[in-house]
């Protein structure tokens, strides 16, 4: 396994963060479908924030706020706290691992269209991301833990879907580690990843992590005390541990492209990439949410 302080090996490591960016888009468009929340909320779950929390811990199993928060790192406790652990008196975890695999189903189907949904490109990457998962260690990462326990469909759309999943949460288990060994707060790395123009507006941010203005603008503060912010954005200290972050991030997510190699890796970037613009210009990202 690599180390946060060492290099990838005998591979390009600018391909681990392309291998990322192409195929999480895929995984990642479900939190912004309108079939999560109506597949879940069939459940008895209420739509938005609950839906999530439920779907992406359920694999977990019936975990309390505490373990929401802290694996998923960067939302406000008291957010959490007002929708987990009741959601679990209102759905089992394995209800809901259910229906979020048809809500993906469904999702994936209408952005991508039919015939791509069930195209031999979709498969041929469904595989891919399957053997870039296979004999993962999940050693640390609990997220990545808990859908790895999780057997794998047998429709290939759904193949795809949950080598994606897996893949996302190896990566953001190790991003925390990353986080933590850098000294950022939740609410901290999220106000300087904003800050990056490459992740959520500031005002999304907000919104769905549920961050209070006043409790923005104190993280803020101490960020600016510690040199990493200004009122320009980040400071030349705040750019280069960001850049150290994703380095580093990258350096813990190399595991299933070593395995996988460079030539298929390069293979999952094309596949991915096809198919993740499609999903984005078929709208599943919406306008306003993400910077540049």
């Amino acid at each position: 396994m690599v180390s946060v302080d060492q290099p990838v090996p005998a591979f390009d490591p600018a391909l681990v963060g392309r291998a990322h960016r192409a195929i999480d888009p895929l995984h990642s468009q479900l939190y912004f479908a309108p079939e999560q929340d109506e597949h879940l909320a069939a459940l008895g779950l209420k739509p938005g924030r609950m839906v999530y929390f439920a779907g992406r811990a359920a694999a977990m199993g019936a975990v309390g706020a505490g373990v929401v928060t802290a694996t998923f790192y960067n939302f406000s406790p008291s957010l959490v706290a007002h929708m987990v652990p009741r959601c679990w008196t209102l759905a089992s975890p394995e209800q809901v691992l259910a229906a979020r695999l048809d809500a993906a189903r469904a999702s994936l189907t209408r952005l991508l269209g039919e015939d791509v949904a069930a195209s031999p490109e979709v498969a041929e990457l469904g595989e891919l991301l399957r053997k870039a998962c296979a004999g993962l260690s999940a050693e640390g990462r609990a997220l990545f833990a808990g859908h790895a326990d999780q057997p794998w469909p047998e429709e290939p759309l759904l193949v795809l879907w949950h080598g994606a999943t897996l893949l996302r949460e190896h990566r953001g288990d190790g991003h925390v580690a990353v986080l933590v060994h850098a000294g950022l707060t939740g609410l901290e790395a999220l106000i300087t990843h904003s800050a990056t123009g490459r992740g959520f507006t500031v005002q999304a941010a907000k919104a769905i992590r549920g961050w209070k203005d006043e409790q923005w603008a104190a993280a803020s503060a101490a960020l600016a005390d510690r040199g990493l912010l200004d009122d320009a954005g980040l400071t030349a200290e705040g750019e280069e541990l960001r850049q150290r972050i994703e380095v580093q991030t990258d350096a813990l997510a190399a595991d299933p492209w070593l395995q996988l190699g460079a030539e298929k890796t390069a293979r999952v970037v094309e596949l991915g990439k096809g198919l993740s613009r499609q999903i984005t210009a078929n709208g599943a990202f919406g306008q306003g949410i993400f910077g540049r």
